[in-house]
């Protein structure tokens, strides 16, 4: 077995560990899942009645779903009055289809992409109120911004359980700063604790370049897609939509996001510095990057444990680099209850049981969330300063930045529509007529966004000439 193997092994079973040692003496602020009667007799000397059944559903990889189950053994294991089972989903996608055709469990994970679809289905009860009566504190130790997403109707509608910004993984030993500097290219600063805290995207560039210089090795790859080149328009003054709150199109043909479009294109549509058509034929990016022929990819946090295993990687991160201001994007994750749950105090005492600094503890060892619990992100469960990346500390530093998108009921439609327009404009080989393709990038985004006011203003299709 691999070292990195048994350190995965060891991690997940020191978890494991600390999760049932620690149930029980949660901090000041932390509720007690402790019952309040004897664990064999009730006040009458009678046997106590069999604990209250109470679901809990979350999504995720094999590893994460086992941390999950963990904080449940952990939250079981303190309480003779109520149990809780873990159900399991492979992705968000499969845990909203369930949730809306009825067969919500009690308390479940959630994606802040689909909050508004189960508001409008009332699958929900707010916690507000139910958390605050268990002490949950709002305050400082959660991360304001991810808190305040989940905030709707004038209710907090979940509570926030994990963030993940996107940022830049990069290879130490290819794109290495101090040679670079030495070299005279240009390169981020460091701190007086020798951390490079951002970078612009002229750096960004310097290094995909430095990376490039020899063989088949590539300097970087952004996947081009609206989430792929969020980050680089928000950070250039531009905007993604025309409403941030009910866009009826895209902005690509705006023009302070075809400026922000062309310096970032000027970097990404450089064949010298991307993987070539072979290169992506055989190996996806991350498979790349992995193997050491690309230098930076973009990403978020569940690449860590992956990465992690990778035989002679070495790697660390940097947030997304700056036109003009700082901005990235990413997911938020929530912890719900049921509007159908007959066992509303209970699933909260387990929300706020997860939320707590010892439970999150076990799911933050994984490496795959960045704890929206700031006591948690901040400790070394989730710093892991003996691990890799070294950095880790730009994920927590990026959530302030994050641009929280609208919500988009046909998101995936807009998704399959524009991302063949998406790709012209990153990856297509020749000149590139930036003011026509961003037209056509707004033009069909509006047939999925606004299909109302796009027939009214279409005209009447033209027939085919001879040549056609």
């Amino acid at each position: 077995m691999s070292r990195s193997s048994l350190r995965r092994g060891a991690l997940l079973a020191t978890a494991l560990t600390v999760a049932l040692t620690t149930a029980a003496c949660t901090g000041d602020a932390e509720p007690d899942p402790q019952p309040t009667r004897s664990p064999s007799a009730s006040p009458s000397g009678k046997p106590t009645e069999k604990p209250r059944e109470v679901t809990f559903g979350a999504f995720g990889t094999e590893e994460e779903v086992a941390a999950f189950q963990s904080v449940v053994d952990s939250f079981n294991a303190s309480s003779t009055t109520r149990r809780v089972t873990l159900q399991s989903w492979p992705d968000h996608e499969s845990a909203l289809e369930d949730v809306l055709a009825g067969n919500a469990p009690d308390a479940f994970l959630t994606s802040r992409i689909d909050l508004d679809q189960l508001v409008d289905a009332e699958a929900l009860q707010p916690v507000s109120l139910l958390l605050d009566e268990r002490g949950v504190d709002f305050g400082d130790r959660f991360s304001r911004d991810a808190v305040d997403a989940f905030a709707m109707d004038d209710e907090l509608q979940c509570m926030a359980y994990s963030v993940s910004p996107m940022v830049v993984y990069y290879n130490t030993d290819i794109v290495d700063f101090d040679k670079m500097e030495r070299r005279d290219y240009d390169v981020p600063t460091a701190n007086d604790e020798g951390v490079r805290e951002r970078w612009t995207l002229a750096e960004f560039g310097a290094a995909a370049q430095f990376a490039s210089r020899r063989g088949d090795r590539r300097g970087v790859w952004i996947d081009p897609t609206l989430q792929g080149l969020a980050p680089f328009i928000y950070s250039g003054g531009g905007q993604v939509f025309d409403d941030d709150d009910a866009p009826t199109s895209l902005a690509f043909s705006d023009d302070s996001t075809r400026e922000a479009l062309s310096e970032t294109l000027a970097i990404l549509r450089n064949a010298t510095l991307t993987p070539t058509n072979a290169q992506l034929a055989r190996a996806t990016p991350v498979q790349l990057f992995k193997r050491g022929e690309l230098a930076m990819v973009a990403g978020f946090r569940n690449l860590v444990p992956e990465l992690r295993e990778a035989e002679d990687l070495d790697f660390d991160v940097l947030p997304m680099p700056v036109i003009d201001d700082r901005a990235t994007v990413g997911d938020i994750s929530g912890l719900c209850i049921s509007a159908d749950s007959e066992v509303t105090g209970d699933a909260a005492d387990f929300i706020a049981y997860a939320v707590s600094d010892s439970a999150m503890s076990t799911v933050a060892t994984t490496g795959y969330i960045v704890p929206a619990n700031t006591s948690v992100a901040a400790s070394p469960q989730f710093l892991a300063p003996y691990d890799e990346p070294a950095n880790a500390a730009a994920f927590n530093s990026s959530i302030r930045y994050m641009v929280v998108p609208p919500f988009i009921d046909q998101r995936e439609e807009l998704v399959e529509a524009v991302t063949p327009l998406l790709e012209q404009l990153v990856t297509a080989p020749g000149v590139l007529d930036l003011e026509t393709t961003t037209e056509q990038i707004d033009e069909v985004s509006r047939t999925i966004l606004s299909p109302e006011e796009t027939e009214e203003t279409e005209s009447p299709e033209p027939t085919e000439s001879p040549s056609e």
